[in-house]
C-alpha cells in the first residue's frame, strides 16, 4: 500500500506480476513499480478505461492464469499508451455476482468473473452451461477459438447484454468435497455422492445438472462459500480446480473430484459502449490483445493446473493440493459417460427444454445446445488443451 500510494495500484500491481517469482521485497517492488509507472505515464491517454476483475490481484492470477493483468499490460504497451487502464481488483470495486452489472451500468469498462455468477444479470452466458457439452477443456478452448463463437456467444452477449467478450480461461466444474471425506475413500463413483448437500453458484442450467444427479444443489455466494465448508453446512462445493486454489480451500477440503460435469469459465469482457467509442485501429487492438491473452491463458492454465494447483494424478510436490492433502480424483470415460446419462439435454432432454428454447430464442432460432456440442467434438477427446490451434475467432 505505501508503494501504491506514491506510484498507484495499477503500476504497483504490474509490477509485483514482473517480480512475483522468488522473495518480493519492498525496494524491489518499489523499483518495478516505479518503471511501470514511468513507461504507463510517458504520454496522456486518450482513453483511461476501469477494469473491475472481481476478486482477481497478482498473486490469485499466478494461480488461476486467466489472463486479466496480463491483457492489461498488453493493451497499453500495443497502443503505446493510447489506452490507459486502471485496474481495480482484490473486490475493491466488485464482486462475482455484480462486476458485470457495473460494466453494464458503465460504472466500470471491463470486468472479469465467472461466466455462471455473471450469468444473473447476462443470462445469455447459460449457453455455456448445458451438463457435459463440453467432454474436454480442448474442446472449450476449440469453442472459444471457432468463428462459430461468434453466432453463438459473441454477437447475442453484445446485442442483448451490451458485453464485448475478450478471452477467458477454460476449465470444468468439479465437486470440492470438504473435511468430513479425508478418512473416506477416493469417490471415484458418482453413487458415492448421491445425497450430499452442495453449493452451486448462480449458474441455472448447473442446478438442473446437479438435481438430476441428486447432489441437492445449495445456493451459496463464492465469498461465503469457504465458511460453508468450513462450518460443514455443506458437504461440498462444485467450482473449477484452479478456483478452489486461489480461495485457499486447500485446508477445508480433502477431495477434488472430477465430475467434469459442466463449464467453468473465468471470462473478461468489455461494455460495448466503451468499445464503440474506441477508433477503429484502437478497437483492433483491443481484438488483438484479447487473441494474445487467449493464447497465454490457454498454455499458462494448463501449466498452473500442474505445476501450482495439483490437478493431476499423481500430484506433484509443493503444489496448493498437495501442501494441503486434497487428493485429485479423476473419474473414468466410464463413469462420465454414466453421469452423462443421468443428466445431460442428450439423454434427458426434458428437464432442459424451458432454458433451451429461452436460449435459443435469444440465438433467433439455432439450436444452441447441438451446435455446441457437435463443435465441441471437431477434435478428438484425446487432444490435450494446449494442442488446439489458435485462431483469431473474428477473422476466421
Amino acid at each position: 500500500m505505501r508503494v501504491a500510494g506514491r506510484f498507484g495500484m495499477t503500476s504497483t500491481l504490474f509490477g509485483a506480476a514482473s517480480v512475483a517469482t522468488g522473495v518480493i521485497t519492498l525496494p524491489k517492488l518499489a523499483s518495478a513499480a516505479e518503471s511501470n509507472y514511468e513507461k504507463r505515464f510517458k504520454k496522456e491517454p486518450k482513453h483511461t478505461l476501469k477494469f473491475g476483475p472481481d476478486g482477481l490481484s497478482a498473486e490469485r492470477l499466478l494461480i488461476q492464469r486467466s489472463g486479466e493483468l496480463f491483457w492489461s499490460q498488453d493493451i497499453e504497451e500495443r497502443t503505446d499508451g493510447e489506452i490507459r487502464i486502471e485496474f481495480i481488483g482484490s473486490g475493491q470495486i466488485c464482486n462475482q455476482l455484480d462486476c458485470i452489472k457495473k460494466c453494464q451500468q458503465g460504472i466500470i469498462d471491463i470486468y472479469s468473473s465467472s461466466t455462471q455468477n455473471a450469468a444473473g444479470s447476462a443470462p445469455y452466458l447459460n449457453v455455456l452451461d448445458y451438463a457435459y457439452v463440453f467432454p474436454t477443456r480442448a474442446s472449450q478452448y476449440y469453442f472459444f477459438y471457432h468463428p462459430r463463437s461468434e453466432q453463438l456467444l459473441r454477437e447475442p452477449m453484445r446485442r442483448i447484454h451490451g458485453i464485448v467478450c475478450l478471452h477467458t480461461h477454460a476449465e470444468l466444474r468439479n465437486m470440492m468435497m470438504g473435511l468430513k471425506y479425508n478418512e473416506s475413500k477416493d469417490l471415484t463413483k458418482i453413487e458415492d455422492l448421491f445425497g450430499t448437500k452442495n453449493r452451486v453458484t448462480g449458474t441455472q442450467l448447473g442446478r438442473i445438472a446437479m438435481q438430476l444427479m441428486n447432489l441437492n444443489p445449495v445456493p451459496i455466494a463464492w465469498e461465503e462459500t469457504l465458511d460453508g465448508l468450513k462450518q460443514g453446512l455443506v458437504d461440498g462445493a462444485e467450482t473449477w480446480s484452479s478456483a478452489s486454489a486461489f480461495a485457499n480451500m486447500g485446508p477445508v477440503i480433502a477431495q477434488d473430484v472430477g465430475l467434469e460435469f459442466f463449464s467453468g469459465n473465468h471470462l473478461s469482457g468489455m461494455r460495448i459502449q466503451t468499445y464503440e467509442s474506441l477508433s477503429p485501429e484502437l478497437q483492433d487492438a483491443v481484438m488483438e490483445s484479447a487473441y494474445t491473452s487467449q493464447v497465454m491463458v490457454q498454455h499458462a492454465n494448463e501449466a498452473s493446473l500442474v505445476n501450482v494447483v495439483g490437478a493431476s494424478s499423481p500430484q506433484h510436490p509443493n503444489t496448493h493440493y498437495s501442501q494441503h492433502n486434497v487428493r485429485y480424483v479423476p473419474y473414468s470415460a466410464e463413469e462420465k459417460k454414466k453421469c452423462q446419462e443421468l443428466c445431460s439435454p442428450e439423454f434427458v432432454p426434458e428437464p432442459w427444454e424451458k432454458w433451451r428454447d429461452r436460449i435459443n430464442n435469444w440465438a433467433k432460432g439455432l439450436d444452441t445446445y447441438t451446435e455446441v456440442f457437435n463443435i465441441a467434438r471437431e477434435i478428438p477427446e484425446t487432444m490435450l488443451a494446449e494442442h488446439v490451434e489458435p485462431r483469431r475467432w473474428w477473422k476466421s
